[in-house]
């Protein structure tokens, strides 16, 4: 069922009665079956979106060129900060359910939620997740992506690979009309066929007003399952792909994730307006 709704501003909200699970950050927030509401753009708000989301992969770029052996993540945290600041923006994740870096960084068996620290050092053949989300004007831009420190084994450019692809293949199942599960199976299928697994713990979600909004996005799933997909809606597509099992566990602090056996996990992601003909990057940049 779907009702729409106007807001001051002439969005429209459609109110999906869903089923959904969300798993935004390590603290597991649980939705079961509820009454969801997932916003959707007009075009002065697509147009803030489009500048939230270009400020993100700009900052991820300038970032990726200065990644190398001996770099600290903490350095990283504070290249976000110096360079988000600059382009009058805020790093979304900043103070988020009190995480305490501007980016998160996930270096190897990491999943996600990496923390920066002045003691965690890249080192040749690591490979390093960042994750960057920015907030201008009031919107919020969210997009990460993988990075190989000098020469990288066959393995680590392997899960580099198929998480880029992974990604790549689950943004080619949105369009208006499209249902989520689309996104999850394109994205399951493709991992499969490549001998690695998809995390289920934790997946993307509708990004907006907020960093986290509705819906929650699973890299996994049946076609044709699922919360339709309209135009103007956006979304993030983040897939989390390891080279051994899917499970994960969450450390002591709280926040950063790992994988249950120690194997290597790589990252890609994009902020995704759904349109009529199909979608629109709006964090090209970043890959």
């Amino acid at each position: 069922m779907i009702r729409e709704r106007a807001t001051p501003d002439g969005a429209r909200r459609d109110t999906v009665l869903a089923r959904s699970k969300w798993h935004w950050t390590s603290r597991r927030a649980a939705l079961t079956v509820a009454e969801v509401s997932v916003e959707i753009l007009g075009p002065r708000e697509i147009e803030r979106m489009r500048r939230a989301g270009a400020a993100a992969a700009e900052t991820l770029a300038f970032v990726g060129e200065r990644l190398r052996a001996g770099v600290s993540t903490a350095e990283v945290d504070g290249w976000v900060r110096e360079h988000t600041a600059r382009l009058g923006g805020r790093p979304s994740q900043l103070g988020y359910e009190g995480f305490p870096a501007a980016v998160c960084t996930s270096r190897n068996d990491v999943v996600c939620h990496g923390i920066p620290r002045r003691d965690e050092i890249l080192c040749p053949g690591d490979i390093v997740n960042v994750d960057v989300t920015t907030e201008v004007g009031g919107f919020h831009g969210d997009t990460s992506a993988t990075f190989l420190i000098g020469d990288a084994s066959p393995e680590a450019r392997t899960v580099v690979r198929v998480a880029r692809e992974c990604l790549h293949a689950g943004i080619g199942a949105v369009r208006d009309g499209a249902r989520l599960g689309d996104i999850g199976a394109a994205i399951q299928a493709l991992a499969a066929r490549e001998g690695c697994s998809v995390v289920r713990d934790f997946g993307g979600h509708g990004i907006g007003r907020k960093m986290h909004m509705e819906p929650h996005v699973s890299h996994v799933g049946q076609a044709g399952t699922g919360l339709r997909l309209r135009a103007g809606m956006v979304l993030t597509i983040e897939p989390m792909i390891n080279l051994g099992a899917a499970g994960v566990r969450v450390l002591p602090d709280g926040w950063t994730v790992v994988t249950i056996d120690g194997a290597l996990s790589a990252q890609f992601e994009h902020t995704i307006l759904v349109t009529r003909d199909g979608c629109e990057i709006l964090t090209e940049m970043a890959t």
